[in-house]
C-alpha cells in the first residue's frame, strides 16, 4: 500500500523546485494531486509526466497571491477527486532589499505571495478537509525564519511569519487537521542562486554555503520533498504545529 493511497492533495509552486519534486513523489505514493503555478507550459508539463507514469493529476494556473486562485484550486480537487485531504504550499519569492532599499511594491508582493497566499488557500481549504474529516498541512518555509541574510527584509519576515501562523492554526483546527512548517536550509533550486545574487560573487556565496553545511552539499529538492511526504501521511500522526528543520545541518554548525 502506498503512503497517501486515497487521498488528493493541492500542492501551490509546483511548476519547479521543492514544490515540483514533492508533486511528483505525492503522486507516486497515490495522492490525486492538483498542482498550481504561474507557468503553463511547465504545469501541463507536469500534469503529463504524472498522468503518464499512471497517477492523477489537474495542473491549474494562477497567481497564489490572488484569492481567487486559492478559490479555484480547492473546486478544482473537490470536483475533480471528491474534496480536500492534503494541502501544500511551497510557492514564494525572495523580494531582495534592505529595509531602506527594498521597493515598496516589491516588499507588498514578497509578503503576499509567502504569507498572504497561504493565509487565502488555508481560508479556501479548511472547511472542505474539516468537512471531509480533517487532513494535514504542510507550509514550506525557510531556515530565514531563523536566521538573517543580508538584503533579504521582505523575506525573512515573510517567512517568520509563518511560524506563528502555523502554531496558531493547529490550535484552531486539531485534532482534526494538522498543521506544521517546513524550514529548509539551502537547496538546489533557481531560488538558492536568485538569493546569492544579493552576495558580491553569486557563484562563491552558494559554493561557500554548501560547505557550511555538516554534509558538505547543498539539499536537493527530492530531499524536501520526502519530508514533506512525512508531514503529510499517517507517520507524523501526531504531530502538528511545530516546524521540521531539514538543513543538511547548517543551523547546528552555524
Amino acid at each position: 500500500m502506498k503512503r497517501l493511497d486515497g487521498r488528493t492533495a493541492i500542492i501551490t509552486g509546483a511548476t519547479s523546485g521543492m514544490g515540483r519534486a514533492t508533486a511528483l513523489l505525492f503522486a507516486r505514493e497515490g495522492a490525486s494531486v492538483v498542482a498550481s503555478g504561474r507557468d503553463e507550459a511547465r504545469g501541463h508539463a507536469l500534469e503529463g509526466e504524472i498522468r503518464g507514469a499512471g497517477g492523477r493529476a489537474v495542473f491549474v494556473p494562477g497567481d497564489v497571491a490572488a484569492p481567487d486562485t486559492s478559490e479555484r484550486l480547492v473546486e478544482t480537487c473537490t470536483q475533480a477527486f471528491g474534496g480536500v485531504d492534503t494541502v501544500v504550499c511551497f510557492a514564494g519569492m525572495l523580494g531582495l532589499g534592505s529595509v531602506t532599499g527594498v521597493p515598496l511594491d516589491t516588499w507588498r508582493q514578497t509578503l503576499a505571495v509567502n504569507l498572504d497566499a497561504v493565509f487565502y488557500l488555508l481560508r479556501a481549504a479548511l472547511p472542505e478537509m474539516k468537512a471531509r474529516g480533517g487532513g494535514s498541512v504542510v507550509i514550506g518555509g525557510s531556515i530565514a525564519a531563523l536566521k538573517a541574510f543580508p538584503n533579504h527584509a521582505a523575506y525573512c519576515a515573510s517567512k517568520g511569519a509563518l511560524l506563528a501562523l502555523v502554531r496558531q492554526v493547529a490550535i484552531d483546527y486539531g485534532p482534526d487537521i494538522r498543521i506544521n512548517v517546513l524550514l529548509p536550509g539551502p537547496v538546489d533550486t533557481p531560488l538558492i542562486w536568485d538569493s546569492a545574487s544579493a552576495f558580491p560573487d553569486p557563484a562563491r556565496a552558494v559554493s561557500d554555503v554548501a560547505q557550511k553545511t555538516l554534509m558538505k552539499r547543498l539539499g536537493s529538492p527530492d530531499d524536501i520533498a520526502r519530508a514533506a511526504l512525512f508531514l503529510a501521511s499517517d507517520e507524523s500522526g501526531w504531530v502538528t504545529g511545530t516546524s521540521l528543520t531539514i538543513d543538511g545541518g547548517i543551523m547546528t554548525g552555524a
